[in-house]
């Protein structure tokens, strides 16, 4: 089940470790043999995080950075997005592909749902992979979201690498099939950060 973020020192600790390590130096990296394990064991051991950085559809002011971390089989998930409607909430999902090449987010796909479940807000076993909830934003056009999920990774079971995130115009009301979210708004592509950032 899913939850508010709450943070124990422990995890925190983890967590910094997962957002700060890393090959650090060449030297580092010549001393791991990246080629002999194959693509796997590389990710493994190079990826740290990843992003989405969020662009506006055609006609649209919605902008920002979603980051997801994973420790300990949980998907830490930081966003920080603006260009939003003054006061309302916002629906956010991850979607099936990372292409942007549409001017309105559409060759994301729908939400990305491998177990074919019914859509379904966070704190619901039974709902999309992908559907993240709404964001709140502030008088500003402004949201701050953080929560953590357990049905989703990184690059394991459910992956989410190479997928997309859409920020939608209305919040999602938990309707089927997908929430009654309206337009899409803003989009990125979910990408590997780089870990010396």
């Amino acid at each position: 089940m899913n939850k508010p973020l709450s943070l124990t020192a422990g995890t925190l600790v983890a967590a910094y470790a997962v957002f700060t390590s890393g090959c650090a130096s060449k030297s580092c990296c010549d001393n791991h043999d990246h080629g002999k394990h194959g693509a796997a064991a590389t990710a493994g051991s190079v990826i740290k995080q990843l992003v989405a950085t969020v662009q506006p559809t055609a006609g649209n002011k919605c902008a920002g950075t979603v980051r997801f971390t994973e420790v300990d089989g949980v998907v830490y998930v930081y966003a920080e997005i603006s260009g939003l409607t003054p006061g309302q909430q916002h629906a956010m999902h991850i979607h099936e592909f990372g292409d942007g090449s549409s001017t309105d987010g559409t060759k994301a796909g729908g939400h990305y749902n491998p177990e074919e479940k019914p859509h379904g807000l966070p704190g619901t076993d039974a709902r999309h992979a992908g559907d993240l909830g709404n964001v709140q934003a502030d008088a500003e056009g402004k949201s701050v979201y953080r929560a953590e999920f357990k049905n989703i990774s990184m690059l394991g079971k459910n992956a989410i690498i190479g997928r997309g995130v859409i920020i939608h115009a209305k919040p999602d009301d938990g309707g089927q099939p997908v929430g009654n979210a309206g337009a899409r708004i803003g989009f990125g592509s979910i990408g590997v950060a780089n870990p010396k950032q």
